[in-house]
C-alpha cells in the first residue's frame, strides 16, 4: 500500500506563491514518475506538471514558466512551486504517482486565488 498525502494549499491572491507537497509513505521508497492534476468545479481533472525517472518534466502550456515540479528522494516528498498564481489556477490539486502497475493518488489540496 502507498499512501499521498498532499498540503500546502491556500487562499492567496493573484500574482503570489504557494508550494504544494506530497508526502509519500508505506510500501515506496523513492519517487520515479510523478504528476501534478488540478480539477476546477465544473471541470475534467487536468494534468499540470509530470516529472519522470531521468527527471524530465513536462508541463501544461497554461503553467509553463510559473510552476516547477520537484522531488526529494530522501524525503520521498514531491513538489509543485507555483508562482505568479492566477484566478484560472483555483483548482484541487491532486499529486499521483504511478508505482507496479497501480495509480496512486492524494485526497487533494484545495488552491484558491483571489483576483
Amino acid at each position: 500500500q502507498v499512501q499521498l498525502v498532499e498540503s500546502g494549499g491556500g487562499l492567496v491572491q493573484a500574482g503570489g506563491s504557494l508550494r504544494l507537497s506530497c508526502v509519500a509513505s508505506g510500501s515506496i521508497f523513492s519517487i520515479n514518475t510523478m504528476g501534478w492534476y488540478r480539477q476546477a468545479p465544473g471541470k475534467q481533472r487536468e494534468l499540470v506538471a509530470v516529472i519522470t525517472t531521468g527527471g524530465r518534466t513536462t508541463y501544461a502550456d497554461s503553467v509553463k514558466g510559473r510552476f516547477t515540479i520537484s522531488r526529494d528522494n530522501v524525503k520521498i516528498t514531491g513538489y509543485l512551486q507555483m508562482n505568479n498564481l492566477k484566478a484560472e489556477d483555483t483548482a484541487v490539486y491532486y499529486c499521483n504517482i504511478p508505482l507496479r502497475g497501480v495509480s496512486h493518488w492524494g485526497q487533494g489540496t484545495q488552491v484558491t486565488v483571489s483576483s
